[in-house]
Parts: structure tokens; sequence; C-alpha cells
């Protein structure tokens, strides 16, 4: 699975990071940033990623 991250979209409501703190932060600025290379999720947190596409706010995160 991978999960395109939207930046211009992101407002840094930081709901990714409350529902899949081991895939989504927020660094000091309120950037969002990913733990994980590229846009593949790594094996075995797809169920954590599909949460953080769900709970965006503003659909910055999209599942492919």
């Amino acid at each position: 699975m991978d999960i395109h991250v939207d930046y211009a979209r992101c407002e840094g409501h930081g709901l990714c990071e409350e529902v899949a703190s081991s895939l989504f932060r927020l660094d000091d600025e309120g950037e969002l940033v990913t733990l994980f290379d590229g846009e593949r999720v790594p094996e075995g947190y797809e169920d954590d990623a599909m949460r953080a596409v769900r709970a965006c706010p503003v659909s910055a995160l999209r599942a492919q």
C-alpha cells in the first residue's frame, strides 16, 4: 500500500499522528513528517495507515 501526502492541503491538525504515531508525526513547525521511506507503507502497518487516511479532516492523505 502506498500513501500519498498532499502537503499543500495538510493543515497540521495532527489526527494522523494521533491514530498512527508509528507512521506520522508533526515536526516543531507543525509540518507533517512521514516515518517511512517514500510512499510505501511498511508491511504490517496498513491498518494504521488507513486509520490515518480516514481521520484526516482535510483529506491530505490518500491510499493507493
